[in-house]
């Protein structure tokens, strides 16, 4: 999978164990596909390069962008800090200039009772894109020449690539739906910037599950945080 190049953005927030299985999963499943890790702290992750912005929902961008133009590969996979993935994710790759999300995804609550849950139609999160390295380079750049100043970008509108790109005034990008026949595994935790905006009232997905094929049980996932 030469043509393949992980980017693996954090802050640095989670717990020190369920960060560091979360790159003990990356290493396992990605077979050898080279990482590069941006990150607030020195981490021994690939090649790392480290940042000294301050975490916010902007800077997650920059901080993705940084790493994907060090990236020499045609594609690019976004990684979070907070998600488990699968060896079949890293196998999917997009129609040319085609942002391509895997809605195979089901979501974990660190508070409350262990169980999986996910929407029926799922959504496009920068964690699960796979794309090619120069797209993503372009769109994020026309952004950020846009938007200068941090102040005047609208937040609730600043998201992935192909969503919401007519309200930031950017060029609409095509995308297209993957499903990997094993779901990546995405944590909602306190430590997440989204957590700020819903906290415990965040709701869960109407399908839900106490196991899955290949993961097991939501109760023995949910200590990889603990």
């Amino acid at each position: 999978m030469s043509d393949l190049t992980i980017v693996y953005y954090t802050a640095n927030r989670i717990p020190a164990e369920f960060s560091n299985a979360v790159r003990k999963n990356i290493t396992e499943v990605s077979q050898g596909i080279p990482i590069i890790s941006v990150s607030h702290h020195p981490i021994s992750f690939g090649k790392n390069i480290v940042v000294e912005d301050e975490p916010s929902h902007v800077n997650i961008y920059r901080d993705a962008l940084l790493g994907v133009k060090e990236a020499t590969t045609k594609y690019v996979s976004l990684c979070e800090d907070d998600v488990l993935y699968s060896k079949e994710h890293f196998t999917y790759r997009p129609r040319s200039r085609v942002f391509g999300y895997d809605l195979a995804v089901w979501n974990i609550f660190t508070w409350g009772e262990p169980v999986f849950h996910r929407k029926e139609t799922g959504r496009r999160n920068m964690y699960s894109l796979i794309c090619e390295r120069n797209i993503f380079i372009e769109a994020i750049e026309e952004r950020f020449r846009k938007y200068p100043d941090d102040s005047t970008i609208d937040l609730g509108v600043w998201a992935e690539p192909s969503k919401y790109e007519r309200q930031l005034g950017v060029t609409v990008q095509d995308w297209e739906a993957y499903y990997s026949s094993v779901p990546l595994i995405a944590f909602s935790h306190q430590t997440a910037l989204s957590y700020k905006n819903l906290g415990t009232r965040k709701r869960q997905g109407h399908i839900k599950a106490l196991n899955i094929p290949t993961w097991g049980s939501a109760d023995s996932v949910i200590k990889l945080y603990k």
